[in-house]
């Protein structure tokens, strides 16, 4: 084996061992907000003022934002309903606008794969180009051209 390959090897292994430290360290984090303030402020976060441009109903001090943040402090305090379902709850009333980031499901999941999947075929693409461009590059001359620039350096000296 040479130098190389073996160089090319521990850049794989390095590569896989960082993304498992970083999925590692991804599904660590906690398991959420554990008092009903602290479940109030996390969902605020994530919807968005319906009046207000680009502001979640946390930061917003609009009315709408107001009386979104009324209702999931009702619902959470009532203890009935998950995150999930005053979520659900509120995008019901006002829309799927309402949602900061979209939902990882159905056609909203698109919004986050395709940019992952458009740069994964950009790399690959990149990548078999620059290796077919080497490949051709040493062996691109033909017996022809070969003669051609025999011929024309016998006939130089």
């Amino acid at each position: 084996m040479n130098s190389k390959s073996v160089n090319n090897k521990w850049s794989w292994t390095l590569l896989v061992l960082s993304a498992v430290a970083l999925l590692a360290f991804g599904s660590m984090r906690s398991s959420g907000p554990q008092t009903q303030a602290d479940r109030i402020d996390a969902i605020t976060k994530v919807l968005a003022c319906p009046t207000c441009q680009g502001e979640s109903v946390y930061v917003s001090r609009a009315s709408a934002a107001e009386s979104i943040r009324a209702e999931v402090a009702r619902q959470i305090a009532s203890g009935q309903r998950t995150d999930d379902e005053v979520i659900a709850f509120i995008e019901a009333r006002f829309g799927s606008r309402v949602l900061l980031v979209p939902r990882s499901t159905g056609l909203d999941s698109l919004i986050w794969v395709l940019p992952v999947f458009a740069l994964v075929c950009a790399v690959g693409t990149l990548g078999f180009a620059f290796r077919r461009w080497k490949v051709v590059g040493n062996d691109s001359i033909s017996e022809e051209d070969a003669q051609l620039v025999e011929r024309a350096l016998r006939e130089e000296q």
